[in-house]
């Protein structure tokens, strides 16, 4: 018969190996949500702006832009299990027009992030603020967008 024995000077060796087996095991079990930023500034013919980022169907940033604040960045955390990702983004966009006119446009806009952990994403408007989609400068693939009205934003009307 064989006996292991095991003198206090290896103790603290097996500790940590059993330790380190131990969380291991527990990380291959768990998945962990990922992370990225969303920047959003106000164009200078902007005089306001509200907008709203869904992710997967669900609110998760509100951006609220006037001449006090210009930019703003949020972090946003992404659902557990998944590495792309839709997103909507919804807003009503003030500016004033050549012509000193003001107008308001609701922007709308859904598009499909692929693994955007860790990256910084803006919110950009092109088309005479008609579109509203993300971009990375330094991975264009990262976020698609399609030029289409978002269902996600429309508001119900009784």
């Amino acid at each position: 018969m064989f006996r292991a024995v095991c003198h206090k000077s290896c103790r603290p060796t097996l500790l940590a190996a059993f330790s380190a087996l131990l969380l291991a095991t527990v990380y291959t079990h768990v998945a962990f949500a990922g992370t990225f930023s969303v920047t959003d500034a106000k164009a200078e013919t902007e005089i306001s702006e509200v907008s709203r980022v869904y992710i997967d169907g669900k609110l998760a940033a509100i951006f609220k832009l006037d001449d006090k604040t210009r930019e703003k960045t949020i972090k946003i955390t992404t659902p557990v299990g998944r590495i792309d990702h839709t997103y909507t983004l919804c807003g009503e966009i003030t500016i004033r027009t050549p012509e000193g006119r003001v107008e308001t446009h609701e922007v709308s806009n859904d598009g499909l992030l692929h693994n955007p952990d860790n990256r910084r994403l803006y919110a950009l408007g092109s088309n005479n603020f008609t579109e509203f989609f993300l971009l990375d400068p330094e991975a264009p693939s990262v976020a698609e967008h399609y030029p289409t009205h978002s269902n996600v934003c429309s508001m119900p009307v009784s």
